[in-house]
Parts: C-alpha cells; structure tokens; sequence
C-alpha cells in the first residue's frame, strides 16, 4: 500500500494579495485587514504592514516603492528623512501635504543585510510579482480615494502602476492620461525623494521633484 503525501500551499506562495482585501471597507477598515496580510513572502521578515494614510477626499495620491526602514518600525508611510523631503517639497510647489493621501506599492519592507553581517537592514527592490500581488491593495485605496491626480514617486511605484515598460527619466514631469486598476486617471511621475538624499548636488535633484510636483499643482487648476 503506497503513501501519499499531501502538501498544503501557503496563502503567499499565490502572490496575490486579493483574498485578503474586503470589500466595500472604509480606511480603518482596509488598514486592519492589511495588517494580517499574507499575500506574498515579503510579510515574513518585515515588522508590520504599512498602510497608507491621509486624507480620503483627498485630490492628490501620491505612491512610493515600498516602505523603508522607519516606516516599517514605525507603521507609517514617508515618517523617515525621505518624507520630510517630500512634504517640503509638495508645500513649495503648491501642494498642501496634510490634504494628500501617502501610500506605497507594497506594504512590506524587503531588506536584507549588508556582506559580511551586521544589524543594518539594507533596502532592497521588490519584484515585480511581489509588486503585482500588493496590487488589490492599492485598488481599494484608488477605488477609497478617487483622486484627480496620482503622482507616482519612482521608477519602481511607476512600472507597479504603470508597466514593466515605464523608464521615469523618459516619463517623469509630465501629465500621463492612464488606465490604472480599471480607472481612468491623470498621472504625474517624479523621482523618489530618497534620490534627492543620495545625490551629488542634492538642490538640483530637488528643484527637479518641486518642478514635476508643479506639474500636478496646475492640472488641479
């Protein structure tokens, strides 16, 4: 008599996050839910799920890649040196920061460690499965939301929302008209603000995201 053995799949080896979304949820509701997701691996090694936050009448929604080290200690998307960047430079372009809703493609930090060891958790880029099975999730934010401008903040958030073909040094500045989760959208893409903190000659880098961040400024009219 012959044995079988039965393997029984874990709900991330699907990569999507779907199954774990509910429908019709306000914010609260999305933000609960979010935090028991295992839609993909990413939620192993990382503190907490990070969901966005902001204002849900919000006009502008503006996406980052995933979050970074703070924000994962933290819960909360852009509270580390990149979104103190980025809420500087959305008020000088004409953007009130605390009127945006602030979120990622993904919601987990994917890191590992620097050669060698060492407690430093060093970022590293989600794939674009990992980016497709958060997906549902920034649906239901858009579907929540429903804003006039979305502003994708780098090249990663860019091709989750926009294509593997997206190339934001080709793209970013300009008023893209999309189709995006089902939606018709307007969409502005920008450097990361994490860019600016790694640049040469950090001002340049800057004006640049306060020029693109114009772009979406005028289209509010």
């Amino acid at each position: 008599m012959s044995t079988r053995t039965r393997t029984t799949s874990a709900p991330e080896d699907a990569y999507t996050a779907e199954p774990f979304v509910p429908e019709g949820a306000g914010l609260a509701g999305l933000r609960k839910a979010a935090a028991e997701c295992r839609g993909c691996p990413l939620h192993r090694d990382a503190t907490q799920t990070v969901f966005g936050t902001g204002d849900t009448d919000a006009r502008v929604f503006l996406v980052g890649e995933q979050p970074g080290d703070q924000e994962d200690r933290q819960g909360q998307p852009f509270v580390g040196p990149a979104g103190r960047v980025l809420d500087r430079a959305l008020a000088e372009a004409g953007i009130d920061p605390t009127q945006t809703y602030v979120t990622n493609a993904v919601k987990h930090f994917k890191w590992t460690q620097p050669p060698g060891g060492g407690k430093r958790r060093i970022h590293k880029a989600p794939s674009l499965r990992e980016m497709t099975a958060c997906g549902p999730w920034l649906a239901a934010e858009l579907a929540l939301v429903e804003p006039e401008i979305i502003v994708v903040l780098g090249a990663t958030a860019g091709k989750a929302l926009l294509g593997s073909s997206f190339r934001v040094t080709k793209q970013r500045g300009m008023l893209l008209e999309e189709e995006i989760h089902g939606r018709h959208a307007r969409v502005v893409a920008t450097i990361h603000p994490s860019a600016v903190l790694r640049a040469d000659d950090r001002e340049a880098v800057y004006q640049g995201l306060v020029s693109d961040l114009k772009v979406a400024a005028r289209a509010l009219g």
